[in-house]
């Protein structure tokens, strides 16, 4: 599996030399994240190789809110995940990730708790068991970034006890499920935690702010999950395995690098 994620890498390299990453390159992105069941695209759909089909663009005009609630392939990969060294304050409604097809990914992980958990593998996280899935190398991609963080000891403070994996649940105050459903992430002691909706009031978001260390950012990213501290609707302690994301990441960091080269 980790071949798999260096020949992702690979696929978004080779973006160089576009101003922006079409959609085209991260529908292909996508199912290179997922080559076990995702199979191709044409102008309409995205192809599973059992022959499901999702509509690729449903043509609505769509708020964010509405975006959140019946998002279409395209509305999930609309926002491209900022690789960045500091944590910043994200601009409105900049909710990388959040935006989630549930189809596509009860497709991907499983239709209910039982065909989850039944996919799932028991991970040692610093003395803590958690349940992550198996599926598209999440778990081992979870066992990685352990092993890369027991580098640093002085991080464990922030990072155990876990406040949990697998836990099929809808997200708080809504019907979507929570990627914790699919045992695709992890959050870290609330201890550190900010959460938009634990210190915000009336629907506003107030002012971000963030106690995870980069470097413990850094390590998750490079092994394909994203950060909900990267959001406007920020949830620092959530990390999720979506490495299509941090694919097509890395395809618009390096087209924007060599657009910069080519104007010096």
């Amino acid at each position: 599996m980790k071949k798999l994620i260096t020949f992702i890498l690979l696929i978004a390299h080779s973006s160089l030399g576009f101003a922006n990453v079409t959609l085209d390159e991260k529908l292909n992105l996508l199912i290179a994240s997922y080559p076990s069941l995702l199979s191709h695209v044409d102008p309409e759909y995205l192809y599973a190789k059992d022959g499901t089909k999702w509509l690729i663009d449903d043509k609505k005009v769509k708020n964010h809110k509405e975006k959140l609630v019946g998002a279409d392939i395209q509305d999930t990969l609309e926002q491209i995940y900022p690789l960045e060294n500091c944590a910043t304050q994200a601009d409105v409604n900049f909710d990388p990730g959040r935006i989630r097809s549930q189809s596509l990914l009860k497709f991907l992980f499983g239709d209910n708790k039982q065909q989850v958990g039944k996919n799932t593998q028991q991970i040692d996280w610093f003395g803590q068991k958690l349940a992550m899935t198996k599926n598209h190398g999440a778990a081992e991609a979870l066992i990685r970034v352990q092993k890369e963080l027991s580098q640093y000891p002085k991080l464990k403070m922030y990072l155990t006890p876990s406040a949990g994996t697998f836990n099929w649940r809808n997200i708080s105050g809504t019907n979507r499920l929570s990627v914790h459903s699919f045992a695709a992430a992890i959050d870290l002691n609330t201890k550190y935690a900010a959460y938009w909706k634990w210190s915000s009031s009336k629907g506003k978001v107030t002012p971000y702010k963030n106690q995870y260390p980069s470097k413990i950012i850094s390590i998750f990213e490079k092994h394909g999950f994203i950060w909900g501290g990267r959001w406007y609707h920020y949830d620092t302690m959530h990390f999720e395995f979506r490495p299509e994301l941090i694919a097509i990441a890395n395809a618009h960091k390096c087209s924007n690098e060599e657009n910069k080269g080519d104007k010096n």
